[in-house]
């Protein structure tokens, strides 16, 4: 096995305090090498996997498997906690200059064969980081005890290049690694790589778990206290703090069946462009969102606001018939063209004068158990802008929050009994080139222990039908709580 850089360019880097990759890339025509090597990474703690599906079939160009993180950085009751796997240190930082330099400062020498998400910090932001930017209110219960934030640093990422049939194993040698012996660290990158190939053609049996009970699932709020929130929303709209709010209720249900299990028919029963599965040490994250938050790539910000949504037919007929329902639905289209103009907002931000532009309008995408309008926006990003400040001009989503965005986030705190956490916030990667993608925490699960918490939100505008309202978040929740059983 020939790798990409010798013994001796590997150990100069090094002593010279170089970040650098090492990597071995071969020909793969056949997707199931790739699902065999993520069944056996995914068994080991603090692993990922990114990939976009639909109708059952890989479309993304990459697909990324990440495991191994030499480092842990969470955010947890405004501390910074640094995990090394030796200690756990707290940082005495301001939060957003520390988030802000860690992006900054991540740079890893790289080769223009390896995709441009080689070495990657990865991981999620909650929608409650938005008190870290704006002063918006902190009454909701904090009853999930998870990270505000969690970013981790893998060393170890196999990319697949669904484009060119090409896999890609790949090892981030990091400067603050402590290297004994140069020829074992080489040699074992080699034994690695080898035993990644052996995976890759064993094809592990499925164990499905047959679920023992009958799920019971239940919401942090009644129906008719939800109905009576939109209502009070309405007031606010009529009076003229709001155009838009989104309200939201959330899931949970025990389980037993393992995590994977659940994202494994997750990706059957509702693919979409962003599927993703966080196996961390102390709880797990699934999903199949459909909607970018941000995204940057060779100096391009792309936002792709979806509002309006309506469930799929029983047939090509009824499909078709509901698909012109939402385009002829005038409460479904100004509220699309307000988040649109929430978008372009946002993009113009941190974008170019000039450079704002609506590559799409009001298509209407459609996904295993509903349907959205989208549109896309995009612009050239001004030198000024950091990745971090770039990713915050799009923070919190529109669609996921309101318009106008500050106020709607006040009356969310107040009509929402329980802190959002993972619901509406980013789940993504910033990449060592200075690039990110990141996603809108929609169609995700948190699963910690033995219980399964889900949310799904409607947007409430002038003519909101609260009973509509409340069926929406229901069937936006359906295909997660599906695959529990």
């Amino acid at each position: 096995m020939k790798l990409n850089t010798s013994f001796g360019k590997f150990k100069r880097l090094h002593k010279n305090k170089k970040n650098q990759i090492i990597f071995y890339s071969q020909s793969c025509k056949d997707y199931s090498f790739v699902e065999n090597l993520y069944k056996f990474i995914l068994m080991k703690k603090n692993s990922f996997i990114f990939e976009s599906v639909e109708k059952g079939v890989v479309r993304g160009r990459y697909t990324i498997i990440g495991f191994n993180p030499d480092r842990i950085y969470d955010i947890k009751k405004n501390r910074i906690i640094v995990d090394d796997f030796k200690k756990k240190k707290l940082i005495k930082r301001d939060i957003l200059k520390f988030l802000n330099e860690l992006l900054e400062n991540f740079k890893v020498e790289s080769s223009s064969n390896l995709p441009r998400m080689s070495s990657m910090l990865v991981g999620y932001f909650s929608y409650d980081i938005i008190r870290l930017i704006e002063k918006i209110p902190d009454k909701c219960k904090n009853d999930i005890d998870i990270p505000d934030i969690r970013l981790i640093r893998p060393k170890n990422l196999i990319i697949y290049d669904n484009l060119k049939k090409t896999i890609f194993f790949i090892q981030n040698i990091f400067q603050e690694e402590n290297i004994v012996d140069y020829n074992i660290k080489y040699n074992s990158i080699k034994k690695n790589f080898k035993e990644f190939q052996y995976f890759g053609n064993i094809n592990l049996p499925e164990n499905f778990h047959i679920s023992k009970r009958k799920i019971k699932v239940r919401s942090n709020i009644s129906k008719s206290k939800f109905k009576k929130n939109v209502l009070k929303a309405k007031e606010y709209i009529k009076k003229g703090d709001i155009f838009q709010v989104v309200l939201s209720q959330r899931f949970e249900s025990p389980i037993d069946k393992p995590p994977i299990e659940i994202y494994n028919t997750l990706r059957v029963l509702n693919p979409s462009p962003f599927m993703f599965y966080f196996n961390f040490d102390d709880f797990q994250i699934l999903g199949s969102s459909p909607e970018i938050l941000v995204r940057l790539v060779n100096g391009e910000v792309t936002v792709r606001p979806i509002a309006g949504t309506r469930p799929r037919g029983i047939n090509k007929k009824k499909d078709r018939k509901l698909t012109k329902e939402l385009l002829k639905d005038p409460k479904e289209l100004a509220e699309h063209l307000m988040l649109l103009d929430l978008g372009r907002n946002d993009v113009g931000k941190v974008s170019k004068v000039n450079t704002v532009k609506v590559t799409e309008r009001f298509k209407v995408e459609k996904y295993s158990h509903v349907m959205h309008i989208v549109s896309n926006v995009v612009g050239k990003l001004k030198k000024n802008f950091s990745l971090f400040e770039t990713f915050l001009s799009g923070f919190p989503a529109g669609t996921v929050s309101g318009a106008p965005k500050i106020r709607a986030m006040e009356i969310i705190d107040e009509l929402e009994s329980s802190k959002r956490k993972l619901y509406a916030g980013g789940i993504g990667y910033f990449t060592a080139n200075q690039d990110f993608d990141t996603c809108i925490a929609l169609r995700t699960a948190l699963i910690k222990n033995k219980k399964i918490y889900v949310q799904a939100g409607a947007g409430i505008v002038a003519d909101s039908n609260p009973k509509n309202e409340y069926n929406e978040t229901v069937n936006k929740a359906k295909a997660l709580l599906k695959a529990i059983n």
